[in-house]
């Protein structure tokens, strides 16, 4: 029996901590259970976490740098030269692209009627490859229309068509029909809406309502009728309630009601004429108009024009 020495027996002893040492340990450092505030450690178990000693304000995210992006563009003139190299010097240090901030800073100078401004950055946007999508050609078309540069609206507006055919979206069309309408250039406006019917493009309402105006004023009653038989008033219209997209009848429907109090159902191909004369039907279309029509002189067009159209809206 082997037999150790005393002094060695106690060197073991106070090198071990005994059960009361360790709590009254645990209980003066009084560590925190909750899941909430800490947070597993591998060796160590659970560690408290404090709040922190500093907390910056800067805020560095898209909208700051939107903001500061049109700030800076606002204070420039309208040297192309200029502007462009505030740009360029913008983004000189961007590991990519910034096409978030420069959508958001245009957004900005839509809604701030800043039309200038809107086709400067979006020409630069556009020069260096970016953001060429169908909501920045639309948003340029808008601007060069509002900031009455009509001949670069022409200009893109026949590259569009020309490249994406096939794929333009309607509110080009309605766009260009609603220019030409304005600037009175009824010629081309036909043409126009003769390319949305060739290219199977199912006009709006509206668009239909501004086209018929146009032929009433110029007397052209016969197209008025066969374009109101073609493209009827819709029977059913999209809102939003909640946040929830809802069909609920037409308000041009709900208005149509004869004189004995019951509906009209017009259908595509029925005759305007069976039920109802030419000129009552003229008057329900006049008081349901829900657009801003222009008033516009009549011109003389030529009956060439008429002449190509009439195979296009014959019904």
């Amino acid at each position: 029996m082997l037999l150790f020495p005393v002094a060695q027996v106690l060197k073991m002893l106070s090198l071990t901590d005994s059960p009361l040492l360790i709590a009254k340990t645990f209980e003066a450092i009084k560590i925190s259970t909750s899941s909430r505030g800490t947070v597993v450690c591998a060796a160590k178990g659970p560690r408290p976490r404090y709040p922190r000693v500093w907390k910056t304000n800067r805020k560095v995210g898209t909208i700051s740098k939107a903001a500061k992006l049109v700030k800076s563009v606002k204070e420039l003139s309208n040297v192309k030269e200029e502007v462009y190299g505030a740009l360029d010097s913008y983004i000189a240090w961007e590991l990519e692209f910034p096409l978030i901030t420069v959508k958001k800073a245009l957004r900005t100078l839509e809604y701030e009627q800043e039309w200038k401004r809107v086709i400067q950055v979006t020409k630069w946007m556009l020069s260096k490859g970016q953001g060429k999508t169908m909501g920045s050609y639309f948003m340029l078309l808008n601007a060069l229309a509002e900031d009455d540069r009509l001949d670069e609206a022409e200009e893109l507006w026949t590259k569009l068509l020309m490249r994406y055919m096939e794929s333009l979206p309607r509110r080009f069309f309605d766009k260009m029909i609603s220019i030409y309408r304005k600037s009175g250039m009824h010629e081309k406006m036909f043409e126009v809406f003769a390319d949305m019917e060739e290219l199977n493009v199912r006009p709006s309402y509206p668009v239909v309502l501004i086209i018929g105006d146009v032929f009433k004023q110029l007397g052209m009653l016969d197209k008025y009728e066969k374009l109101h038989t073609k493209y009827p008033p819709p029977k059913w219209e999209y809102k939003y309630v909640k946040g929830k997209r809802v069909r609920v009848r037409s308000q041009v429907q709900r208005n149509r009601v004869n004189t004995y109090g019951k509906r009209e159902v017009v259908e595509p191909n029925s005759d305007l004429n069976e039920n109802n004369s030419y000129e009552e039907t003229l008057e329900v279309i006049d008081d349901v108009r829900d657009v801003n029509v222009l008033s516009l002189e009549p011109e003389q067009i030529s009956e060439d024009l008429y002449d190509s159209m009439e195979p296009v809206l014959d019904v």
